[in-house]
């Protein structure tokens, strides 16, 4: 027998090995792999029902959108936490290293705040505090908005003109926020004469206010137009 003959027979004798680990692997391990895959499914398919199920319930009780997201979201992640210990537990591998990892990454967690994360340690202080929600307008510094989105890593808000503004959230918590709620103030200027009757003009002024907004009370929370004199040009 030559030497390619000879390779050609340990490569044969080599797969036929692999094959039959491969044989004797599904035969010992199938069963338990696939209902492994079936139990993961329903509970993935579980967690998600009942992480939009806690969240309607939430927002059916008056709790911000943001913060039910959280909630909902949160129920989630510790549902497919369970489903993965159980899992690998199943296949005999020991949970107390992510007994370790949990513990290392709720420090990590902590951390967030003084490191590169510090957007997310942010984003879950805003949540939880919940200085504003959204639909509320806010200044921050010298940016204005209506909170259109608050994520973990960024707030978003949406400004006069329409343009969406996103702020890191580290850039947010610790500062002064002026939050107006639902109420935003709208400045207008109408110029007149010099000669003009100043009170017959400030009264016209909010005569068309008034027409203009016939709800602008009660829409306000009760915070009537104002109209006064600004200066002379």
């Amino acid at each position: 027998m030559g030497d390619v003959e000879k390779t050609l027979v340990q490569n044969v004798d080599q797969v036929a090995k692999w094959v039959d680990v491969l044989i004797e692997f599904g035969v010992t391990y199938g069963f338990q792999i696939l209902g492994a895959l079936l139990f993961l499914f329903v509970g993935l398919k579980a967690g998600g029902w009942l992480s939009r199920r806690i969240q309607g319930l939430c927002e059916a009780k008056g709790i911000d959108v943001t913060l039910s997201k959280f909630i909902g979201n949160t129920v989630k992640f510790l549902i497919l936490t369970v489903l993965a210990i159980i899992t690998l537990g199943n296949f005999g591998i020991s949970i107390a290293p992510l007994i370790a990892l949990a513990g290392a990454s709720a420090f990590g967690a902590t951390m967030a705040l003084q490191g590169p994360l510090s957007n997310y340690g942010a984003g879950l202080s805003i949540i939880l505090a919940r200085p504003f929600i959204v639909g509320n307008t806010i200044t921050v510094g010298e940016t204005s908005g209506v909170v259109v989105e608050v994520k973990m890593a960024y707030t978003q808000l949406l400004g006069e003109d329409g343009e969406r503004i996103t702020i890191p959230n580290k850039d947010i918590v610790g500062r002064v926020i002026v939050n107006s709620e639902t109420r935003r103030v709208v400045q207008t200027k109408i110029a007149v004469t010099a000669d003009a009757d100043i009170d017959r003009a400030v009264e016209a002024a909010k005569d068309a206010v008034a027409k203009a907004l016939p709800k602008a009370d009660a829409e306000a929370g009760g915070a009537e137009p104002q109209v006064g004199l600004h200066d002379f040009t």
